[in-house]
């Protein structure tokens, strides 16, 4: 693609230390954007060995794309940090044009670092632990609200912008099974359109990409990887790859995109054809 579409502009995206994150922002950068890598702490990256820490991530997508690439650690749970996080992309950018809200996960309590990659013991829909239910939703939920809302004055105000959340086909149907991880994406998507009819009036798009099973080191290492499934990536049967879903953020943030906003669009290979 033009490395010359997003060019001007800067975009952040958030979780973007390792896996889907770290892909997405790569693939936005060598469109062209200056770019913001984030991850909870400097050593978020190391959870699954994707790096030794943010900056050295940094330093490798700047190495990779040929773009300015700023490295800002939060902990996007906490609203003090998401506008200390706003206030410095600012205070050192100008501005952010672009916001990919890819932090999340199916992940406790404990962390990405605890036993098999964080996902919470009992983990269903009435025996999760209280401390479990509410990391797992404000990992995913609230945090990509907290942000939502930290950057969304200014690109009123501007009346131009791009928001896209990261959901998942888990929130779109029932599962036993990480069933407060589908119901934190579920709300996310409808977070999404909900926020989309806001900012419509001031040409700022909001839309999700809802991501199916996606060959990730957390992924792999959570033991979520079919082997049979692993066999057939490549094809719409199989895994999908990283770049499949920052394929799918590009087209929604790059002018291909302009005039889709609030949709969530699925990158399943076809898996789930039901309405979303």
């Amino acid at each position: 693609m033009d490395g010359a579409l997003l060019a001007g502009q800067v975009a952040w995206v958030t979780g973007s230390s390792r896996g889907l994150g770290r892909a997405i922002a790569e693939h936005l950068g060598r469109l062209g954007a200056t770019l913001v890598v984030h991850g909870t702490t400097q050593t978020s990256a190391r959870a699954f060995g994707e790096g030794e820490s943010l900056d050295q991530v940094a330093r490798e997508v700047a190495a990779r794309t040929g773009r300015r690439v700023l490295a800002v650690p939060a902990d996007l749970t906490q609203p003090a940090e998401v506008e200390a996080a706003v206030g410095r992309i600012r205070a050192e950018l100008g501005r952010i044009d672009i916001v990919v809200n890819n932090a999340g996960g199916d992940i406790g309590r404990g962390g990405a670092l605890a036993p098999g990659g964080g996902r919470p013991r009992d983990n269903d829909a009435v025996f999760i632990a209280p401390e479990d239910l509410r990391a797992v939703l404000d990992r995913n939920l609230l945090s990509c609200i907290y942000v939502c809302r930290a950057v969304a004055p200014e690109m009123i105000a501007r009346r131009a912008g791009r928001i896209v959340n990261l959901g998942s086909v888990a929130g779109l149907h029932g599962r036993a099974e990480g069933a407060i991880y589908a119901t934190a994406k579920a709300a996310v998507h409808e977070y999404t359109r909900c926020l989309a009819v806001q900012l419509r009036p001031y040409d700022v798009s909001v839309n999700c990409v809802a991501p199916g099973g996606t060959i990730t080191a957390r992924f792999v290492a959570t033991g979520q990887a079919r082997p049979e499934l692993r066999e057939k990536i490549g094809t719409l049967e199989g895994y999908g790859q990283p770049e499949d879903i920052a394929h799918a953020v590009a087209f929604l943030v790059t002018p291909a995109g302009r005039h889709v906003s609030g949709q969530i669009l699925r990158v399943d290979g076809g898996d789930q054809t039901w309405p979303a």
